[in-house]
């Protein structure tokens, strides 16, 4: 245990709370959440880490509405792309590291292969472009950092598709899904446990090389691919053992017309973090499976 604590941001979203209980055998955590203090708000955001003095910060707060993103990039922008930035210049004076949570739709989806931590991001999105601003930031800061790229979160909580998937399929209507989106439906749950392995390994409080050189960008998300609709598919035949199977009915992007355009195919490769730590979630219908058996 260390003498001084874990700071985590974004407390109560999807990953944050899982790394409320992921982090606590590697120190005390301290929490905040978005009631507690407002990642938009420098001056704020600064003193809290000042007040602290943590020995790591982890920053799983953001701002996720991709649609309403569309019409307010700005503070998307400063909650996505500054605050990381202020936080690893807090972390470069305290000679902390700091963990950071991207995403998926950095990229563009018109890769034929699943993107790797060197392909060059390129956003069609204000949320992929505020996303991207937190890494750069991040990257410029010359803090010692973990950036952990991720995909499709889901949690029994919050809001999310597993939690839509599941409201909707009690319902009477006709349950309709995009199929022509690609990408990889990860738990909340998996991605925690996997950071708290990660920093098990390579985090030495105190020491000069805090991440005993294994710092950087990885990607982390759950092996396999699948649509949406496929993702919805899986979630009903796995909840509806004891009735009747909802129907989910496939249809293309054109049908189902949203603020943000989102990329075809965005799966990643994760194959990096389980060379360097060994760290590999598992498939993305087995996450499922454990998730709900929660």
């Amino acid at each position: 245990m260390n003498p001084r604590p874990i700071l985590l941001l974004g407390s109560n979203g999807q990953i944050g709370f899982e790394l409320r209980r992921s982090l606590s055998p590697l120190g005390t955590v301290v929490a905040f959440d978005h009631a507690d203090l407002d990642l938009a708000d420098e001056s704020v955001l600064r003193r809290r880490v000042r007040e602290n003095s943590p020995a790591l910060i982890v920053n799983a707060a953001a701002y996720t509405n991709v649609d309403n993103a569309e019409s307010d990039e700005a503070t998307a922008t400063v909650v996505n792309g500054n605050a990381p930035g202020w936080l690893a210049e807090e972390a470069l004076l305290a000679k902390i590291p700091v963990v950071h949570y991207s995403t998926d739709y950095v990229f563009d989806g018109t890769a034929k292969r699943p993107y790797i931590e060197d392909d060059k991001p390129a956003p069609i999105n204000a949320y992929g472009r505020s996303k991207l601003a937190g890494e750069n930031n991040i990257l410029r800061s010359g803090a010692a950092f973990l950036l952990l790229r991720t995909s499709w979160i889901y949690a029994r909580r919050g809001r999310n598709f597993l939690l839509t998937i599941l409201r909707l399929a009690r319902q009477p209507e006709e349950l309709r899904v995009v199929a022509d989106q690609i990408g990889c439906p990860t738990s909340a749950r998996m991605v925690a446990d996997a950071t708290a392995e990660i920093l098990r390994q390579s985090w030495r409080a105190g020491s000069t090389d805090p991440l005993s050189g294994r710092g950087g960008l990885y990607h982390l998300a759950a092996k396999g691919r699948t649509s949406w609709h496929g993702f919805a598919e899986a979630i009903i035949a796995e909840t509806s053992s004891d009735q009747p199977r909802k129907a989910v009915r496939a249809i293309p992007t054109r049908e189902f017309p949203r603020p943000a355009k989102r990329p075809a195919c965005s799966v990643l490769d994760s194959s990096k973090a389980a060379r360097v730590f060994g760290v590999a979630l598992p498939d993305w219908r087995e996450q499922l499976r454990l998730c709900l058996a929660e």
